[in-house]
């Protein structure tokens, strides 16, 4: 077998995974495009292999899903009209598609799919890293405002007018004085 060598950017194939029931998945059509074949023949072939795809691989869309998804993504206005509900895809989902769609095309564009979503689960890893650091650095500024205020309250005192002393320096009895004076 020889190599194709089907280059599709990451990054195009990152926009087409969607976030539906808090799962990332795939439109068929989408999927189909990638795969260089009609819609119709990707979505006959999971039909004759509907073993392979139990509901956690591929689910198809509610009909509000589809139009939250038309409403969120421009390049999905055709579905708008359409009657048919799209399937979409998980990623073991588009695992299995590989086994079914077996051609040299669909084992290349297979794995730059698999490979966009291992960048999504590390992007998603990195971010949690992140966000976990964020909250860790705002607790520990939260503890310093609280002693710069402190610091700042001790030098306002330090700094406040004394109330001013009238005694003098120096060691003096008022009656030594006066008996000093007396003689």
């Amino acid at each position: 077998m020889t190599k194709t060598n089907f280059v599709i950017p990451v990054d195009k194939i990152e926009r087409s995974i969607f976030l539906i029931r808090g799962q990332r998945v795939m439109l068929d059509r989408d999927l189909a495009y990638l795969y260089g074949v009609a819609t119709k023949v990707l979505n006959q072939a999971v039909k004759r292999n509907e073993r392979r795809f139990p509901s956690d691989f591929m689910f198809r869309l509610a009909k509000e899903e589809k139009n939250e998804l038309v409403t969120n993504c421009d390049r999905l206005k055709r579905l708008k009209h359409s009657s048919a509900l799209p399937s979409v895809f998980t990623e073991q989902g588009v695992a299995m598609l590989s086994s079914v769609l077996n051609s040299e095309r669909a084992i290349e564009v297979n794995i730059l799919i698999m490979r966009a979503f291992v960048r999504l689960r590390e992007a998603m890893a990195s971010s949690k890293e992140f966000a976990r650091r964020l909250d860790e650095l705002e607790r520990r500024i939260a503890s310093h405002d609280e002693r710069i205020r402190t610091l700042f309250q001790a030098i306002r005192q330090l700094m406040a007018p004394r109330e001013p002393r009238e005694k003098k320096i120096g060691f003096q009895l008022k009656e030594k004085r006066a008996a000093y004076r007396s003689r």
